[in-house]
């Protein structure tokens, strides 16, 4: 949306949207913006979940295993978790070639991981707008 638009949506001028925008992102409130891509275009057959154990569950193993594992384009997000998996990586690829490739040279290749599963993603829906939270009530 323009300045405008977010301007006469939430009944203010112009000016004064503009300033508490430039406000949120000098507070770091606002922290980048996305385009909505066409995944297909740019060579993205497959999507999928990996599920990965680690083998150590020290601070430094987990924090340099999700370090490194940010560095692979193929990822789009990375998930620490409690429960079975340890964490859950969300990876794209052209095909199941590119998706075997990338799970054994880039993931099980990596120190402490003991275990990874992979599930295929066959479909899914994304919202980016996140809903305003207010406190509990005490």
């Amino acid at each position: 949306m323009t300045n405008k638009e977010v301007a006469a949506a939430v009944n203010l001028s112009a000016s004064s949207t503009h300033e508490r925008i430039k406000r949120l992102w000098d507070d770091g409130i606002l922290r980048g913006l996305h385009a909505e891509v066409d995944q297909q275009a740019l060579g993205v057959g497959i999507q999928a979940l990996l599920m990965i154990e680690l083998s150590k569950h020290e601070r430094s193993n987990v924090d340099g295993f999700l370090e490194a594992v940010s560095t692979i384009a193929e990822v789009r997000a990375a998930f620490l978790l409690t429960g079975r998996w340890d964490i859950i990586v969300h990876v794209v690829a052209r095909d199941t070639q590119h998706l075997k490739d990338l799970a054994l040279d880039k993931f099980t290749s990596q120190p402490g991981v003991t275990r990874i599963e992979t599930a295929i993603v066959y479909d899914s829906r994304t919202r980016h707008e996140v809903p305003m939270m207010q406190p509990a009530a005490a």
